[in-house]
């Protein structure tokens, strides 16, 4: 059977079962489902859009049935290629499967469909009185399916976790249609195997989430953030593992952003620069806290100190709600300045803490030899030892082998939250072993023996 054949034959299959809005075919296609946020791949002929677990589970049962390789869709704002259609895929798209389903003040978890954008949930629990641990740049857009499947990060892991910490139980209908329900969100059960972690950051090569159960946190009663001017990255260092000491769990993130970037990015958003220009290194530090004015004497006592003993040079408190989101925007811009300077190659790395300047040098030499002319931007999460090391190239092939050897030879591994996808498959074998990626491939066969479901990406298909 052609693909087209395929095609052909998963429409006739589906056409009875579904309404129009479930089935976009050829014309009926935008754009838009060919990409994600660093690029196009194929316009797919067919987008599946269910609008249930049920027909989630009818489209897989009958794609499975045909050998129909599918890629499975969230708010498509991936950077590393785990959404972006390849040649003979169909798309399934989760956004008609958004909503809150329950949320439990109590036991401070909320039950969501898939394609429910972030943002929603944050503001779900904040209209709760409580608190989602996870953020990130693309709240607006991005599926808390896609979310899980990739393990998403952001600014707040030091505090909170990963998104794998925020899962409390998952709805996943496997390819050939059986649907695992374990929404119960006990925080302790042990009857028998536990499956959702096979399904958090394996970018949907084993299922297709379809509800998440996630945990909440209580509502913080103070927050406050400072922008920092430092003499250096060791300084930096030397700041968080204080910091970490003196006031410990109020600490909710610790940014680092490099000067050249510091520099540019005020200067794109037309800011007068908060604290000076000029200085070695820049960070944003953050607290939360449920004492705000012994929480706020406390940071001021530690920065104060920072400075007095020269880790710091120059620092700016916020003292209102303007002020904390004016210097979250100055981070959050970083990514439109970086964008409006046309394609280049995004690394995002998960380093070491106590490695970070050793790996930067390194990178700094193997990329200058072999592009003299490439310009290298680094800011990230200095708390969790990710860094966002984005590269302006015409070498990009040979510029991103030697990142990804540099960040290896420190001990790091080549993505930090950003998933392996398609565009990473040449690279994992630099921070998994092949037994490791043997034994992913057995559950891959496991899970998905016809191999439907996103082929090709986290490693090649076979």
């Amino acid at each position: 059977m052609t693909a087209d054949d395929r095609v052909r034959a998963l429409l006739d299959t589906l056409g009875g079962q579904f309404d129009a809005g479930a089935l976009l075919v050829n014309g009926q296609v935008s754009g838009s489902y060919a990409e994600d946020a660093m690029g196009r791949g194929v316009r797919p002929p067919v987008v599946l859009r269910p609008g249930s677990t049920e027909g989630v589970a009818a489209m897989l049962a009958a794609a499975d049935s045909l050998r129909q390789p599918l890629v499975i869709q969230g708010g498509r704002t991936g950077l590393s290629g785990a959404a972006r259609p390849l040649a003979g895929e169909v798309s399934m798209s989760l956004e008609r499967m958004t909503g809150i389903l329950a949320l439990d003040a109590q036991a401070q978890t909320i039950t969501v469909l898939a394609g429910t954008p972030l943002q929603i949930v944050q503001e779900a629990a904040l209209d709760a009185g409580l608190y989602f641990g996870v953020d990130i740049g693309a709240r607006g857009t991005s599926a808390i399916g896609g979310n899980i499947a990739t393990n998403a990060g952001g600014i707040r892991v030091l505090r909170y976790g990963m998104f794998r910490a925020q899962v409390a139980g998952l709805e996943v209908v496997l390819a050939d249609g059986s649907i695992l329900s374990s929404l119960k969100g006990l925080p302790k059960d042990n009857s028998g195997y536990d499956l959702n972690p096979l399904f958090i950051g394996t970018e949907g090569t084993l299922g297709v989430i379809t509800k998440a159960c996630l945990k909440l946190h209580p509502k913080p009663k103070g927050e406050r953030n400072a922008l920092l001017a430092l003499p250096s990255l060791s300084a930096a260092q030397a700041l968080l593992s204080r910091l970490r000491g003196e006031i410990g769990g109020l600490i909710s993130a610790f940014e680092i952003i490099f000067p050249d970037v510091y520099a540019e990015t005020v200067g794109y958003m037309k800011l007068r620069p908060p604290v000076p220009v000029g200085s070695g290194l820049y960070a944003v530090v953050e607290i939360q806290g449920q004492a705000p004015e012994e929480d706020d004497a406390r940071l001021e006592a530690a920065l104060g100190a920072a400075i007095e003993d020269g880790l710091v040079e120059d620092a700016v408190l916020s003292s209102s709600g303007r002020e904390f989101d004016e210097i979250w925007a100055i981070r959050d811009g970083i990514n439109d300045y970086l964008f409006s300077l046309g394609a280049m190659e995004n690394y995002d790395l998960a380093v070491p803490v106590s490695r970070i300047e050793e790996f930067v040098a390194r990178a700094e030499t193997a990329v200058a030899d072999i592009d003299r002319s490439a310009r290298a931007f680094l800011f990230g999460h200095l708390g969790d030892g990710n860094l966002h090391y984005c590269v302006i190239t015409e070498q990009a092939k040979s510029v991103s082998k030697a990142v990804y050897e540099a960040v290896a030879s420190v001990g790091g591994g080549i993505t930090a939250e950003h998933g392996i996808g398609t565009d990473k498959v040449a690279y994992l074998k630099l921070s998994r072993s092949d037994a490791e990626i043997a034994a992913m491939r057995r559950l891959k066969a496991a899970f998905d023996p016809n191999g439907i479901l996103n082929a090709g990406r986290v490693f090649a298909a076979e």
